[in-house]
């Protein structure tokens, strides 16, 4: 079995959203904002070919899905659906992937699961074969959003995958579609049932943490965003999941960090969580 990182369209969003209550003089010096004070951002999805054949997506970013205006409001980078393209340097067409595992359904981790935009043409799923995971909590918000992050969501999205009959919504931590390949944890403070994927590799544990930590900057603990519905709640569940893969000698994948796919974690000289060993591409990695 193999694991490795994809790339989907990049976009640029506010960096004062993007970073909560964190001064401006402070997260511009991590993450430079552009005249509109936008940051870069990465859509990075991973990709895990078991031995037996199954390719399984973790993920689909934001792709190319909403029409021009749209486009432009969100930053969205490139031409046309990038991750496809990213996918087919690898020899893995649309109905090659057998199972998408999503952590939530906010439209830059799932917009890359619809064709790309035409005009009059409706949205409509662009892997015809695969099986979506994703957490139960998660998609009864996408379908009932509240007020507050309503924008984030796609409104046809719930229905295009119910419809396929092969959408299995997650209470626990497995699933009976992926079986041992994947442990989740459930996340609360960005969104409610945000799902974890916890997947063992000779190399330790790598996790995807979706929007709990979604870059470097994110991994010392204060740093929430905007967007989060319960930044102290997240706070709390960014610090237990850094303990458990500092103790494992775990890595991070970070599906929006434009430089680093993926780093280890550990303490630095003031005792604070810190990045360690960035790679800016992830694979092909091992397991056990």
């Amino acid at each position: 079995m193999e694991i490795f990182s994809v790339e989907g369209n990049g976009q640029r969003l506010d960096g004062g959203a993007m970073f909560g209550n964190c001064p401006r003089a402070l997260w511009a010096r991590w993450c430079p904002p552009d005249e509109h004070d936008r940051i870069e951002l990465a859509c990075r999805c991973l990709v895990v070919r078991e031995a037996a054949g199954r390719t399984v997506l973790f993920e689909a970013g934001i792709g190319w899905f909403f029409p021009p205006k749209l486009r432009a409001r969100y930053g969205v980078e490139g031409d046309g659906h990038r991750l496809l393209a990213s996918l087919a340097a690898r020899g893995i067409r649309p109905e090659d992937v057998d199972v998408v595992v999503l952590s939530h359904l906010h439209f830059d981790h799932a917009g890359g699961l619809l064709a790309p935009y035409a005009e009059g043409k409706p949205p409509a799923l662009v892997f015809p074969n695969a099986a979506y995971v994703v957490g139960a909590a998660a998609f009864a918000r996408a379908k009932a959003p509240h007020p507050r992050d309503r924008a984030s969501f796609i409104p046809e999205l719930p229905a295009l995958l119910e419809a396929t009959g092969r959408l299995e919504c997650v209470e626990g931590e497995r699933s009976r579609t992926l079986g041992s390949l994947v442990r989740f944890r459930v996340s609360n403070g960005h969104t409610p049932g945000m799902l974890l994927s916890w997947i063992e590799t000779a190399e330790g544990p790598l996790v995807f943490a979706a929007d709990l930590v979604p870059g470097v900057p994110w991994v010392h603990v204060p740093i929430t965003m905007g967007y989060d519905r319960f930044p102290e709640l997240l706070i709390d569940e960014k610090r237990a999941l850094l303990a458990d893969l500092e103790l494992e000698r775990g890595r991070l994948f970070f599906t929006h960090d434009p430089a680093v796919a993926a780093c280890r974690v550990e303490r630095d000289a003031r005792g604070r969580y810190a990045a360690a060993d960035p790679v800016p591409v992830l694979g092909p990695v091992s397991t056990p």
